[in-house]
């Protein structure tokens, strides 16, 4: 049951070296630089996305993910589901609106995975860049390297994936859309949805709480796939696998790291999920095909690399 969250809004990462993160992510992945505040943050978009950014980069100690946030329908169903995690038995902080520039307040509550996730209903809207809002060109002329054109998802590790997908279904409206499951019946990955995409978060089960494996980042087309790799070897950018296709969502996909070490996807491609859809299953055993549907077995980076 939809409850009013519309899309991931925003994922904050953390960097060791701003000015070599922001070569990466602005000239290499392409994404617009749009501001930086004064504790030193860089707030970058995809050039489709309408709202201000997407993509915050933090300097830090060691790299990861600070939290990730979801856009919902306005104040009211933020004030809904704010009651609603409360009573669920979330503890909830409240972020002011200016803390993140253009953005509106804030909720931010821990998953039992051990990720930080954020909800809010406004942010500054900037428009598609170089884009006009009446009789619009195709793209704009002067993009940088692969071209993304929106941030999409996050595929992130840690424990209790059941109660975590059971948090994201019961409060917040969120679909599950595919599954690995074990032998035994257990489900050890979920790809959950808030939308008709093929996820919009997804969770693996993993010991360690709050490990972040990778965020996405959505091309046009299989073509624009292989010239991404194509800059990954121009610029010697630390590739882990690809280009290929999923089995999962059957994207067509290539994975690369930025010089903090996280990882980072481009992909085109996936299947639609409707609320009537049955969960897609896959089998643990299989997972090397679910993951890498050419190779059909998983590289030990794929596994064990996470910030």
């Amino acid at each position: 049951m939809k409850k009013g969250v519309m899309r991931p809004g925003h994922v904050q990462i953390r960097v060791l070296d701003i000015d070599e993160a922001v070569t990466h992510y602005r000239d290499l992945l392409g994404l617009i630089e749009m501001d930086r505040d004064e504790q030193g943050r860089v707030y970058l978009k995809g050039w489709t996305e309408v709202d201000k950014f997407s993509v915050v980069l933090r300097q830090a100690d060691e790299p990861g993910m600070d939290f990730m946030g979801f856009k919902v329908l306005n104040d009211e169903v933020l004030k809904q589901l704010e009651t609603d995690l409360v009573a669920y038995g979330c503890a909830v902080e409240h972020i002011a609106a200016g803390e993140l520039d253009g953005c509106g307040r804030r909720i931010r509550f821990q998953a039992p995975t051990g990720h930080a996730f954020e909800l809010y209903a406004e942010k500054e809207q900037t428009g598609k860049w170089g884009i006009s809002k009446v009789n619009p060109e195709a793209w704009p002329r002067d993009l940088k390297g692969m071209k993304a054109t929106r941030f999409d998802h996050c595929l992130l590790y840690g424990p209790d994936v059941n109660k975590t997908y059971e948090l994201f279904r019961d409060v917040l409206g969120f679909d599950l859309a595919e599954q690995v499951v074990d032998p035994d019946g257990n489900r050890i990955a979920a790809f959950i949805t808030s939308s008709m995409k093929a996820h919009d978060v997804a969770f693996i089960e993993c010991p360690d709480p709050g490990k972040f494996h990778h965020a996405s980042f959505f091309l046009e087309t299989w073509e624009q796939v292989l010239r991404a790799g194509d800059l990954i070897s121009m610029t010697n950018t630390s590739i882990d696998i690809g280009p290929t296709r999923h089995g999962l969502t059957h994207g067509q996909t290539i994975y690369f790291f930025d010089p903090s070490g996280n990882r980072n996807e481009v992909f085109c491609g996936g299947d639609c999920h409707y609320p009537d859809h049955e969960p897609v299953t896959w089998k643990a055993e299989d997972l090397g095909k679910a993951i890498f549907y050419h190779d059909r077995v998983l590289n030990e980076r794929f596994l064990s690399v996470l910030t």
